[in-house]
Order: C-alpha cells, then sequence, then structure tokens
C-alpha cells in the first residue's frame, strides 16, 4: 500500500494572523510610541504638563537616539539621511514645549517605516504569489515494489520515477513517462492554454498538471530544476531595499536645505523659536521616504505579472533611461526551434550528411543539435560510433569516427579549415545552414529553419518609438542568416560570426548609453552580464544566463522586453510625480507654518495625510503593466502577421 499523501503540494503562505503577529512583533518601537502619544494626549486633555512634560522627553529622547544611531550608519555608507529633519523637529518642539506635536512626528517617523512595509507587501503580492507556489513535496514510485511514498522535493534523485496527480505542481524537471499528459504552464511561461505532451516530452517543475494523473522521471534535482531557479531569482528581487532609495537621495540635500532656511526665515521674521518648531513639523521627509521604495516595489510586482523577474529595484531605474539595445538572433528574435527542411548533397548523399552530422552533433548542446539528431531518428538512419568529440565554441563540432574519419559539423569558416573554399546557399529569413565535412571534402550542406518569434518586429518599433536610439544585433550565426533576420524584424546593425569575448567588446562600443542586452543561451552569459542591463530570454527553462542578467523574462513572448521597458518608464514617472507633490505640499504647509497659520498639532496631523497621499500616488505603479498591454495593442494583429509570413 502506498504511503500515506501529505496534501499540500507547495510552500504555504503564512496566515493572515500570522503575518499580524509578525507586523506587531517587527513594530514593538512603533507600538512604543503609540502609547506614549496616547498618554500624552491624556495628560495633556486632562492639564497635567508636568506628567505630559516627563513623557514626551522620556519617548522622545528614545526615538531621536535611535534615529540619530541609524543616521550615522546611513552617512558612514555614504547616505545622506533625510531623518536629519524629523530629529531636528523633535528637538525643536521640545524646545518650546510643543510635546503633542513631537509625540505625533515620533509616530510618523516610526508608523512611516510601518506603513511603507504594508504598502511594499501590498505591491509584491505578484511576487509573493511566484514563492509560495514552489512545489515543497513529491510523489515517488519505489523502483521495487512499486508503492507510492511522499518525500520532500529535496530528497528526489535523478532518475526517481514520480508520480503527479491531478491539479498538482510538477515538482522537478523531467521526462514524462506516461503517453499523454496535458499540463498548465501559464504560470512559467505565461500562456494560458494547457500544453499536451508525449511520452518522451521534456516537461517543467512548477506547471501544473490536469485532471489526468500521469509518471515522469527526475532529469534535475529540485535545485536545480526550473521552477526553484525563479524562486531564487525572485527571493532576490523581494530582499534587494537599498536600490530603490536612489531616486528619493537625490532629494535629499535640497529638501533639507530648503526646510531648514524656511524654518530659520520664519524664526527670524517672527522672533519665535515657535514659528521654527512649526514650519520643521510639516517638513518631515515621509513622502520622499516612502513614495519611491512603494512605486518600484509597485512596478516590480507589474513586471511580474507580465512573467518579468527584475532581480533589483535599481533595474527599472536604468530600463527607463535605456537609449541602446542589443539582441542575440537565435533563440531571442528567433524561437529556437529550429526543423531541418532541406539537405544540399555535396560529396556524400543526403542521408548520409545527415548520419554524420547526427553522429557529431550528438555531443553539442547548440539550439541546432537535437532537431539534427531528432531528424536522423526520425528516418531511421544508424549512427556511426564516435570515439572522440569536441565542440569548438561558437564554430562548431569536431568528432573523430571509429573507422579514422575526421568529421566537421557548423560554420562555413570552420569546414573550409579543412576543405578550401566552399559554396555557399541562399537562405531565406529564419534559415540557417549547418555544413558538414569528411577529411577534406564538403559531405553537403543541412538547411534548418527557426521561425521569427511574433512579435520581434513590434517589440523593436516600440523600443524605438520610447527613444531607443540604437538597436543592433550580435549574433554568432553566420552573417547571410543574421541579416536576413534583421532585415525581416527591423534592425539595421548586425555583428555576425561573433565569440562570447567579441559580443562583450561589441556591447561596451555601443552609444549612447545606457545599453540593454537580450539573450538566452549559455554564450550569451557574458555579454548579459557586461551590458547595462541585462535581459535573459528563459521560457523553456532556467540558464546561465538568467544567472547573468539583471532580469529574466520565464514566458516565450519576446514582446514583454518593450513591455517591460514601458513599465520601468511608467514606474519611474510615479515615482518623480509622488516624490514631487510630496515636496510641493510640504513647501506649501511650511510656507504656511511660516506666517503663523498653522499650529504644530495640526502641522504633524497633515503630515500624515501627505503620507498617506504619497502611498496611494506609488501604488498606482501596479498597474503599469495594464499601459504595456494597451501600448502593444494597437500593433498586436500586424506583427503577428508579419511574423507568420516570414
Amino acid at each position: 500500500m502506498p504511503t500515506q499523501t501529505i496534501a499540500s503540494p507547495t510552500r504555504e503562505a503564512p496566515s493572515s494572523t500570522s503575518r499580524a503577529v509578525e507586523f506587531l512583533r517587527r513594530r514593538k518601537f512603533m507600538i512604543f510610541v503609540i502609547i506614549g502619544l496616547t498618554a500624552g494626549l491624556v495628560l495633556w486633555a486632562t492639564g497635567q504638563t508636568t506628567a505630559l512634560a516627563v513623557t514626551a522627553y522620556l519617548v522622545l529622547g528614545i526615538v531621536i537616539v535611535v534615529t540619530a544611531i541609524d543616521m550615522v550608519r546611513d552617512l558612514m555608507r555614504g547616505h545622506w539621511g533625510l531623518d536629519i529633519l524629523a530629529v531636528i523637529a523633535m528637538i525643536a518642539t521640545l524646545a518650546v514645549q510643543e510635546y503633542v506635536a513631537g509625540l505625533i512626528i515620533a509616530l510618523m517617523l516610526t508608523g512611516g517605516e510601518a506603513l511603507e512595509d504594508l504598502a511594499a507587501r501590498r505591491a509584491s503580492r505578484e511576487l509573493d504569489q511566484l514563492m509560495s507556489r514552489a512545489p515543497a513535496f513529491a510523489q515517488r514510485i519505489h523502483p521495487s515494489t512499486g508503492e507510492v511514498e511522499s518525500i520532500t522535493i529535496d530528497e528526489v534523485q535523478v532518475g526517481d520515477e514520480l508520480l503527479v496527480r491531478s491539479s498538482e505542481i510538477l515538482p522537478v524537471d523531467g521526462e514524462l513517462l506516461s503517453e499523454h499528459a496535458t499540463i498548465d504552464e501559464s504560470s512559467v511561461t505565461g500562456e494560458p492554454i494547457p500544453v499536451s505532451y508525449g511520452a518522451g516530452d521534456h516537461v517543467l517543475s512548477g506547471t501544473v498538471n490536469g485532471t489526468a494523473s500521469f509518471t515522469m522521471r527526475a532529469q534535475k534535482m529540485a535545485a536545480d530544476s526550473n521552477y526553484a531557479s525563479i524562486v531564487r531569482l525572485v527571493e532576490r528581487a523581494v530582499e534587494s531595499h537599498a536600490p530603490m532609495v536612489r531616486l528619493a537621495d537625490r532629494y535629499a540635500v535640497p529638501f533639507t536645505v530648503v526646510a531648514l532656511l524656511i524654518a530659520g526665515f520664519a524664526w527670524f521674521l517672527s522672533g519665535d523659536p515657535v514659528r521654527f518648531a512649526e514650519v520643521l513639523v510639516v517638513a518631515t521627509p515621509c513622502p520622499l521616504l516612502i513614495a519611491a521604495p512603494v512605486a518600484f516595489m509597485g512596478g516590480m510586482s507589474s513586471a511580474a505579472r507580465l512573467n518579468v523577474i527584475i532581480k533589483d529595484g535599481g533595474v527599472l531605474e536604468m530600463l527607463a533611461r535605456v537609449r541602446s539595445a542589443a539582441f542575440d538572433k537565435t533563440g531571442t528574435l528567433t524561437q529556437g526551434k529550429a526543423d531541418v527542411v532541406d539537405i544540399h548533397p555535396a560529396s556524400r548523399s543526403s542521408s548520409e550528411t545527415l548520419q554524420l552530422a547526427a553522429a557529431a552533433e550528438q555531443y553539442s548542446v547548440h539550439v541546432f543539435a537535437d532537431p539534427i539528431v531528432a531528424a536522423a531518428r526520425a528516418q531511421q538512419l544508424e549512427l556511426p560510433d564516435v570515439t572522440n568529440a569536441d565542440e569548438v565554441a561558437t564554430n562548431g563540432v569536431l568528432a573523430h569516427l571509429a573507422g579514422g574519419a575526421v568529421v566537421r559539423v557548423g560554420k562555413p569558416a570552420f569546414i573550409e579549415e579543412a576543405t578550401g573554399s566552399i559554396d555557399r546557399p541562399e537562405l531565406r529569413a529564419g534559415e540557417t545552414a549547418v555544413y558538414v565535412s569528411v577529411g577534406d571534402e564538403l559531405a553537403g550542406t543541412i538547411i534548418l529553419s527557426d521561425p521569427i518569434r511574433p512579435h520581434a518586429a513590434d517589440t523593436i518599433s516600440r523600443l524605438r518609438g520610447a527613444g531607443v536610439a540604437e538597436i543592433v544585433m550580435v549574433t554568432g550565426d553566420v552573417a547571410p542568416t543574421a541579416e536576413s533576420v534583421a532585415q525581416t524584424v527591423g534592425i539595421q546593425t548586425v555583428h555576425a560570426e561573433t565569440t562570447p569575448q567579441t559580443k562583450v567588446e561589441i556591447v561596451q562600443a555601443i552609444r549612447p548609453r545606457p545599453v540593454l542586452m537580450v539573450g538566452d543561451g549559455i554564450n550569451d552569459a557574458p555579454v548579459l552580464a557586461a551590458a547595462d542591463i541585462g535581459i535573459a530570454m528563459a521560457g523553456r527553462g532556467a540558464t546561465v544566463a538568467s544567472e547573468s542578467a539583471a532580469a529574466v523574462i520565464t514566458s516565450n513572448d519576446i514582446a514583454r522586453v518593450a513591455d517591460v521597458a514601458y513599465v520601468s518608464r511608467r514606474t519611474v514617472h510615479i515615482a518623480l510625480q509622488s516624490i514631487w507633490m510630496g515636496i510641493i505640499i510640504s513647501v506649501g504647509l511650511m510656507l504656511v507654518a511660516a506666517f503663523g497659520y498653522l499650529p504644530a498639532v495640526a502641522g504633524a496631523l497633515l503630515q500624515e495625510v501627505v503620507d498617506l497621499v504619497a502611498i496611494v500616488s506609488a501604488l498606482r505603479a501596479l498597474r503599469a503593466h495594464k499601459g504595456a498591454e494597451r501600448d502593444r495593442a494597437p500593433r498586436h494583429e500586424p506583427a503577428q502577421a508579419d511574423a507568420a509570413a516570414a
């Protein structure tokens, strides 16, 4: 009998009660201030001024010391803190005996962080959902007894046979053993229509089984599987708080200077130090501190809705300023799912050419290797034995057959090293030629077709419309194929037959900056890391490219490149709007207070309202993805038709 199945297939998200407990535990300091403010209000209402003063000095003294320590730490890290205004304001309220106003400022300071947390959690909901769905358990079929046992996914080993029941999440990447399976991949690829698979097909972790159970063989351990990689990217994104304050930091010094000048001017004109305190009460910079992080978290969440994982909040700001873009070809602008469409024989027949190529390509990780091997197997060709094979990066495969023959498969220049000059066939858009030689003779040429991705041309057009001045293609493929694809999608500048190193050099030389690089393969990892912003296409599983990139598209839709660029611009726009709105309102309130029309207590309460307005304004970034979808809607159908025609 199978062991009892553990009910939950995912890592459960914390309950609302546990989240509330955790919030209160982390906000002990805020609760202390609330208690102090409550006591202060009671003492103020009952006229107990001495007790009120003692309470204010106790509470505000602790808040000032703690804030000052944090401020010094920030200064030691090179960050100018806006909290200095709040500290000066609290000291000023104590000096002029505006105790209640001082306590309200303390609540504003400690509560502002709490409000930011609440808003950020709302903004990061999409990211949290991805993380909470990570599979936790698997059902392993015992190899001897056939019994099903429930194990944690960390216990799954490569080669284990697993049972996936109806509506369960696939725990690891693997090979389908059952004859048929229907799988919902929307959480990983963004495709809403379930996909049908047959025996032998590769299936991805994190996807959801349909109504019928099936068996699969684990091909990767949990830590190396597709969904685990996505979760790691999400965790890195959620933890990237530091870059999110860069935007607000630019306004810290000017805002502080302006606030102190207005406060000093008010004191000078009135001769009353109370005016100084009243101005600084409404100068506390919570809107600046809150608006930028909340907006950027909202933008990251919005990008997640588009199946784009942003690793760092600072990436959004950089993406909003992109002026140049570089694209890889195979697997990026094209689908990376090539099929053999023709064979041009030379010294050997078509079948012999395919046999030789498949024998060598068995040892290659290139995107064209699998379709060549699959074509040979479909024709039931017997592949010659290979004694040794080496993959020459970006060039091809050099294989030694059991009979002593040396086979080369790859680019024409690689083949010509052995054969001398060869004829090159004319290619159409999306076609690539793979050349095969035996010894010093050209055996034949295999033509593969790698269709251009839908929306590729539309994506290039939208980036140009957004102000990206320079767009180039950087590919290891041969020039005729690369130029044909580039012409179809609207790219004028092509760098073909490049190596990983030359890709890096080309991208580093592109002007104007910043430069965006989009790629998918292992050979793209260095250039993705070298670019100002790297975006990896990783719809069919994580690669080294996704680890090197600043953002990862988990679907197969290249339109997401233009979408996330739109989201970035919209997010930065919203953040700046929210910051400036907070600054303008605060300056207006400071001027009112400077002329004596805004008592300290009323000003402190109004500042809390400004904080809430800043948060609500920043949360508009949560809907940035809606604007991205509208941005591409008018071009959707023509782009699709153009791609299909190509």
